[in-house]
């Protein structure tokens, strides 16, 4: 009776529901919500599913599910198959691969839909990200977020204690340094610990795309802005809502999108490309750059009043030539992920091989040593990485490097022999008792290295050497 009694309800309002904005409701949720037919092909799907899974939703309409939400369902039992067969709601938790092949756990609820005459309609799923219950515990006993960033050196450390003081306030904050040393990494690590970790994390390259595509990539356009617009499309910033925006590369931002940046951090609200009614987004800002902004400010080319903006909360991360304590750890870490991925049985490297890698300056800093490593795994077929099989240009790097370190050395054995026939040239401290060239070189390092505080970077500048042939007069004096 009472089911009688909805139907003729339902239908009585069929009218008012087809009327219901229901996208617009779907898209105000903060769950990923994705509708399919009998035959699994997407119907639609809202906008927090859109940012989660990285794919458009305007394209993925009449593509088979599976292809849009990439899961691990199938072999946890299929829930959709199942609550489509039995006409019965199923919950099971799992993992999806989005467009940017991230891994995320999540929670799928599936339902199976009807039309009111009783006939099979498809399912409806919706998608919680359970990120943050996974890293429930680490939350309890102190930050969660850094898992994934190795290191235990003194300027790594100071990265740490930062990113709990980044992850409790919505300020904004400026992530500098070289390429290749994380920065994407502690971005992420931010927004997970905050707040905002139950909504969107959405990265955004300000130097991947020219000047008017970006502005609609940041902004979104309303259909008919342009040649080729023909939907409206949200931008990153409205898929953002209520999450992070993370503009990596800052530093290449035109002037003009600079304008358009800053008055969102102002009103927080903005015109989309081509639009006359404003939109209002909730979103904070993480920035990233290898960039000196400080001097593009300076030139003209970065607005001051942005880069104070920016600069609320500033964290800069060291390159990987002053994070000594950290290499072998990174180098270990890349190993065992790398050799688990292509199941191969290699132990380990060579001594030779490890003294090359611990002497080599790192331009790329970690993303170089992590590729230089995947390299080195894929080509070696034996069990013991040799230095011939690490990438070809490291070694002719490296071969150019001891030939310019040996003419050096040479110059710096011909000053010690005019220092020692000539002491008054030399502080008598620094020359040792007669014992041959490497004790007088031994000597001078333990000097160096004494009155910087062991601080091999400052060693080696007050040694006039490069810090790689520090590193190997160490290894061959035994001071390790």
């Amino acid at each position: 009776m009472a089911k009688e009694k909805t139907r003729v309800f339902l239908q009585s309002n069929t009218s008012l529901l087809s009327k219901l904005d229901l996208i617009s409701l779907l898209d105000s949720m903060t769950l990923g919500v994705l509708f399919v037919d009998p035959a699994r092909r997407v119907i639609a799907m809202n906008r927090f599913l859109e940012a989660l899974t990285g794919y458009n939703r305007e394209e993925v309409v009449g593509i088979h599910g599976e292809n849009i939400i990439r899961s691990n369902l199938l072999t946890l039992g299929d829930p959709v198959g199942k609550a489509l067969e039995s006409e019965k709601s199923m919950t099971q938790e799992g993992d999806i691969i989005n467009q940017s092949r991230k891994k995320i756990p999540i929670r799928f609820s599936v339902s199976p839909l009807k039309l009111i005459t009783g006939k099979k309609a498809g399912a409806m799923l919706i998608l919680e990200d359970i990120s943050l219950l996974k890293d429930l515990d680490n939350k309890v006993h102190g930050f969660s977020g850094k898992e994934h960033i190795i290191g235990q050196s003194l300027k790594m450390l100071e990265i740490f204690e930062l990113l709990p003081i980044a992850a409790r306030t919505d300020a904004s904050v400026l992530i500098t340094g070289e390429t290749g040393t994380g920065k994407d990494l502690v971005a992420e690590a931010i927004h997970k610990a905050s707040q905002r970790s139950r909504y969107p994390f959405i990265k955004v390259n300000c130097g991947a795309l020219p000047e008017s595509l970006l502005e609609s990539e940041l902004f979104g356009h309303v259909r008919g802005a342009f040649t080729g617009a023909d939907n409206d499309k949200p931008g990153m910033f409205r898929l953002a809502h209520g999450g992070t925006l993370f503009l990596t590369e800052i530093g290449d931002l035109s002037l003009p999108l600079q304008v358009k940046i800053l008055t969102v951090l102002d009103d927080k609200e903005f015109f989309p490309v081509g639009g006359s009614k404003k939109v209002s987004v909730d979103v904070r800002i993480i920035t990233a750059t290898h960039r000196d902004l400080g001097k593009l400010v300076k030139h003209g080319k970065f607005r001051e009043d942005l880069f104070y903006r920016l600069n609320v909360l500033r964290l800069h991360l060291p390159p990987l030539r002053e994070r000594e304590e950290d290499f072998r750890l990174l180098l270990d870490h890349f190993f065992r992920e790398i050799r688990a991925n292509l199941n191969k049985k290699i132990k380990g490297f060579s001594d030779a091989c490890l003294t090359l890698l611990s002497s080599y300056n790192y331009p790329g800093n970690v993303r170089e040593l992590r590729n230089i490593v995947e390299y080195a795994v894929n080509v070696c077929p034996n069990e013991t990485i040799r230095p011939d099989h690490l990438p070809k240009a490291l070694l002719s790097m490296e071969q150019a490097s001891s030939s310019s370190s040996e003419n050096q050395e040479t110059t710096d054995i011909e000053s010690m022999e005019t220092a020692m026939a000539f002491p008054g040239t030399m502080p008598s401290s620094a020359i040792p008792a007669p014992g041959g060239w490497g004790d007088v070189e031994r000597a001078m390092i333990m000097k160096a290295l004494t009155e910087t505080g062991g601080n091999r970077t400052n060693t080696a500048a007050l040694l006039g050497w490069s810090r790689s042939k520090l590193w190997r007069k160490i290894i061959q004096h035994g001071l390790k």
